[in-house]
C-alpha cells in the first residue's frame, strides 16, 4: 500500500488504537474487576472481564481481514456501552457515541450511521423496556416523551460528530488522492527526468568518448567578440594535447597557428555572423605547437525563443588522408627524384602562361646534361641520382621566384623563364643571359662520393608567344635549338629560328623515307678499293649508298645517323652485311676475290643474337668469314668492355677479322688492344690531311704505325687522296691505303671493270 491511501492510513490507525486499549485495558480493567468484586457488583466484573477476554482475543488474531477485526473492536465497546446502561444508568449513553464515531474513523461513513442507528434503537429499547432509566426535568421515568427527546438529542448529537468525522475523513481521502496523484505526477516526473538525465549521461559519455573532437562554444554576437569554449570531449584533448582547464573559457582560435588559412577562418566568422552551418578542412595545432589537419562542420545551437546560444564544432583528423592527398599530387605534378615541377605541371603553367599572351614575352630553356648517361652507366645510378639532383638544385639557385624548373626526363630540364617585358629583343637577350648563367653552373664540376665528375650542358632556347604556338610546338622548338646546340659541339646555348624548323621537318621526312628505303630498293653498296704500299689491290670497303627514287643522292653522313638514332640501322646492318657476303662471292666468280670490310654500328653489334645472325648469313650464302672484315669504333668499347670482348672472341671463332675504324679519335684506352682479337687499325683521315706538311699530325700517324708494328696489326690509312701522302705512308711502314688518289666508292660492276683495266691504281712516284 501507499502513503496515501485512506485505507492504509486506516489500518495504520487501527492497530496502535487496538494496542493502546489492550494495555489501558490492562491497566484498568484488572484492578477494576477486583475492586467490582470486592464490592459486591459481580455483574460490573462479569462485563469487565468479558469486554477484556474479548478484546485480547482481536488483538491477537491477526490473521482476520481488518473489517473483520475492527466490527468486533466496534461490538465490545457497544457491549460495554450497553452494559453501561444497565448497571449506571442514562450517563452511559456517552460509551454509546463511541462506536459510531469510531465507525466513522475505522469504516466509513454508511457503518458509522448503522452503528449510530443501531445505538440510539438500542438506548430506546432499553428506556421503554425499562431497562434504563431516562428522565428530563420533571417528567417521570419510563414516560415515551422524554425517552423520545434524549434519544433524539443522543441521535442529533451522535449524528453532528459522526458526520463531522466522516466529512473530515471524506476530504481527507480527496487530499490524499489528490496527494496520491500530484505524487504519481511526481513519480512520473521524476522518472521522466531520471530517463531524461539517464540519456543525457549516455549522450555525455558517447560525445565524451567519440573519436571525432567536439567543442562547444558560448555564442557572443557582439562584432569581433571571441566564442569561449565551454565543452571539449577527450578525443580533442588526446590529439591536442591540452588539459581541459587549458581551453574551457578560452578562444577557439587558441588551437590556430601561422599555417591556418585566414580566408577559412574569415568565412566561419562569416556563418557564425549568419547564423549559418558551415564546414571545411584547416590546420589546427597541438600544444606542442605540431600542425595538424582537422575537418570541422559548425552547427549553431538555438535556445527555445530561438536565439543562437552556443556553436558546436565537430571535427575529425584528416592529417593522413591530406598527407595522401599531397604525397599523390606531388607525384601527379613533381618528379620524385628532385622535387621539381614534372612534365605535366610544366605543361599546365605554359598553358597558362601562352593564355596571357597579352602580358609579355617569356621564355623556354630545353637543357640537357652532356654525356649524362656515360657517367650515370659507368658509376651506376646513385652517382647519377645524386648528379641529377645537384643540377636541379644549381638551376634553383640562378632561377627567379616566379620561374619554374621542371625534370622532363632523365637528364633533360626545362626552364620556363616568366615577364621577360613587352619587347621581344629585349626578352631573347635577357633569356640567352640566363640560359649562359645556367650553363656556366652546369659546367662546374660535381663532387660525389669524393670524386669529381666533370659536367657540360646543351641548352636550347625559344621565345613565347608566336602566332599560333600551342605548348607542344614550344617544347618541340626548345628541343630543336637543344640538339641545334649539341649539333655545334655541346656545352652551349642556342637560340631556336625557323630554319631549325624546317631542317627538323626535313629530318622527319628522310626517316619516313629511309624506313622505305630498304625495301624500295633504294640503298646499295658500293665498294671502294684499299692498296698496299706498292699500289696493288689488297681489299675494299663496302659503304652504303641511298639514290632515291627520283634521282637524288642522300649523303651517308646525313641518313646514317638518322637510322642510328631511330633503330633502323639494325636491319640496314643485315642488309650490309648480307651484301657484302654476296659481293665477296661476285668477287671470287671473277677472280677478283679480295677481303671485304663490312662496318657494324654498336647498336647492331649489341643485339642479343648477333652472333646468330652472322653465322645465319655466311651458312646461307656460303661466304667464307676469313674473307670479312668487321670495322667498330671506338665507341663500341664505351660500355659492357667484357661482354663486347668476349662477343669478338666468338666471332672470331668463326673467321671473323676484327678493324678499329677511326682509331684515336674516340675514348679508348690502349689497354683493350691486348685483349681484343684485332686484326687492323685504321688511321682517321683527320690524322692523314695533315700528314706530311703538319708535324703534330705526321708524328701521330708515326707514333700508330709504329704501335701496330709492335702489336702486329694490319693498318690502313683513310683519307689518303695526294701523292705525297702516299709517298710518306709508304717510305713509313708501307700500311694499306684508302683514299680518292686510289679510287672513289663505286657500284661493283664499276669496280670489277676497273680492275679488268688495271688503271684504277695511279703509279707512285719514284
Amino acid at each position: 500500500m501507499s502513503f496515501n491511501d485512506i485505507a492504509h492510513w486506516r489500518t495504520q490507525i487501527f492497530n496502535p488504537l487496538l494496542t493502546i486499549v489492550v494495555v489501558l485495558g490492562t491497566a484498568v480493567a484488572l484492578p477494576s474487576i477486583a475492586l467490582t468484586l470486592a464490592a459486591g457488583r459481580w455483574n460490573i466484573a462479569l462485563v469487565d472481564a468479558i469486554a477484556y477476554a474479548w478484546l485480547l482475543g482481536v488483538w491477537r488474531a491477526r490473521g482476520l481481514d481488518y473489517r473483520t477485526r475492527v466490527l468486533h473492536f466496534l461490538g465490545i465497546l457497544f457491549f460495554v456501552g450497553v452494559a453501561m446502561m444497565l448497571s449506571l444508568g442514562p450517563i452511559s449513553q456517552v460509551y454509546l457515541l463511541a462506536p459510531p464515531i469510531l465507525a466513522a474513523v475505522l469504516l466509513g461513513k454508511r457503518p458509522a450511521l448503522a452503528a449510530l442507528a443501531l445505538t440510539g434503537a438500542t438506548i430506546l429499547g432499553l428506556a421503554l423496556s425499562g431497562h434504563a432509566r431516562l428522565y428530563v426535568g420533571q417528567h417521570g421515568e419510563q414516560e415515551l416523551l422524554p425517552t423520545i427527546v434524549i434519544v433524539m438529542n443522543y441521535l442529533c448529537i451522535g449524528l453532528l460528530l459522526t458526520l463531522t468525522s466522516s466529512a473530515l475523513l471524506q476530504k481527507l481521502a480527496s487530499s490524499m488522492q489528490e496527494l496520491r496523484t500530484f505524487a504519481d505526477s511526481l513519480e512520473q516526473g521524476r522518472n521522466d527526468l531520471q530517463a531524461a538525465n539517464g540519456e543525457l549521461r549516455l549522450a555525455a559519455a558517447a560525445v565524451a568518448s567519440l573519436n571525432d573532437m567536439v567543442v562547444i562554444a558560448r555564442a557572443v554576437h557582439a562584432p569581433g567578440a571571441e566564442q569561449p569554449i565551454s565543452f571539449v570531449n577527450d578525443a580533442l584533448l588526446r590529439r591536442t594535447g591540452y588539459a581541459r582547464e587549458d581551453l574551457i573559457g578560452q578562444s577557439m582560435r587558441m588551437l590556430h597557428g601561422p599555417g591556418t588559412d585566414a580566408a577559412e577562418v574569415q568565412r566561419l566568422i562569416d556563418a557564425m555572423a549568419r547564423g549559418q552551418t558551415a564546414k571545411t578542412e584547416i590546420l589546427n595545432y597541438t600544444r606542442s605547437r605540431e600542425a595538424y589537419w582537422i575537418e570541422v562542420e559548425m552547427v549553431p545551437f538555438a535556445d527555445e525563443a530561438g536565439n543562437y546560444t552556443h556553436w558546436v564544432l565537430v571535427g575529425r583528423d584528416v592529417t593522413e588522408r591530406r598527407r595522401a592527398a599531397d604525397a599523390i599530387h606531388r607525384l601527379a605534378f613533381y618528379d620524385v627524384l628532385t622535387g621539381l615541377p614534372n612534365r605535366r605541371l610544366l605543361m599546365d603553367r605554359l598553358e597558362g602562361h601562352l593564355a596571357k599572351a597579352a602580358a609579355g614575352y617569356s621564355a623556354v630553356m630545353f637543357i640537357d646534361l652532356d654525356n649524362f648517361k656515360f657517367v650515370n652507366d659507368a658509376r651506376g645510378h646513385a652517382v647519377g641520382d645524386e648528379m641529377l639532383r645537384g643540377a636541379a638544385g644549381r638551376l634553383i639557385q640562378l632561377v627567379r621566384p616566379g620561374d619554374t624548373v621542371a625534370r622532363v626526363g632523365g637528364d633533360e630540364f626545362v626552364v620556363l623563364l616568366a615577364d621577360l617585358g613587352n619587347v621581344e629583343e629585349e626578352a631573347t637577350r635577357k633569356a640567352l643571359a640566363m640560359a649562359e648563367r645556367l650553363r656556366a653552373a652546369l659546367t662546374q664540376d660535381f663532387e660525389i662520393g669524393g670524386q669529381v665528375y666533370l659536367s657540360s650542358a646543351s641548352i636550347g632556347v625559344a621565345v613565347l608567344p608566336r602566332t599560333g604556338q600551342t605548348v607542344d610546338d614550344l617544347l618541340r622548338e626548345a628541343d630543336i635549338a637543344m640538339y641545334r646546340a649539341k649539333a655545334n659541339g655541346r656545352n652551349g646555348v642556342a637560340l631556336f629560328e625557323d630554319t631549325m624548323r624546317r631542317e627538323v621537318e626535313n629530318r622527319l621526312a628522310l626517316e619516313r623515307e629511309l624506313a622505305h628505303a630498304l625495301e624500295n630498293g633504294e640503298l646499295q653498296m658500293h665498294v671502294q678499293l684499299q692498296v698496299d704500299h706498292e699500289a696493288r689491290p689488297a681489299g675494299a670497303e663496302l659503304l652504303m649508298r641511298w639514290k632515291r627514287a627520283d634521282g637524288t643522292q642522300v649523303p651517308p653522313d646525313v641518313f646514317i645517323p638518322i637510322a642510328e638514332a631511330t633503330g633502323l640501322i639494325i636491319p640496314l646492318g643485315r642488309f650490309a652485311l648480307r651484301q657484302a657476303c654476296l659481293t665477296w662471292l661476285r668477287l671470287a666468280e671473277r677472280g677478283r676475290a679480295l677481303p671485304l670490310s663490312v662496318n657494324v654500328s654498336p647498336s647492331q653489334f649489341r643485339q642479343p643474337d648477333f652472333v646468330a645472325q652472322v653465322r645465319a648469313i655466311l651458312e646461307e650464302t656460303g661466304a667464307p668469314a676469313s674473307q670479312l672484315i668487321f670495322e667498330v669504333t671506338e665507341g663500341l668499347l664505351i660500355e659492357n668492355l667484357d661482354d663486347t670482348i668476349a662477343r669478338m672472341h666468338e666471332l672470331a671463332q668463326l673467321g671473323i677479322r676484327f678493324s678499329i675504324d677511326d682509331f684515336g679519335t674516340g675514348y679508348s684506352s690502349l689497354a683493350y688492344l691486348r685483349r681484343m682479337p684485332l686484326y687492323e687499325l685504321k688511321i682517321d683521315r683527320s690524322f692523314i690531311n695533315d700528314t706530311p706538311g703538319d708535324a703534330n699530325g705526321t708524328a701521330i700517324v708515326q707514333s700508330i704505325l709504329a704501335m701496330a708494328a709492335h702489336l702486329g696489326l694490319r693498318v690502313v690509312a683513310e683519307g689518303v687522296e695526294t701523292h705525297d701522302q702516299a709517298a710518306f705512308l709508304a717510305s713509313h711502314g708501307g700500311p694499306g691505303m684508302q683514299g680518292y688518289l686510289f679510287a672513289r666508292p663505286m657500284p661493283l660492276g664499276d669496280m670489277l671493270a676497273l680492275l679488268e683495266r688495271n688503271t684504277a691504281v695511279p703509279a707512285l712516284p719514284a
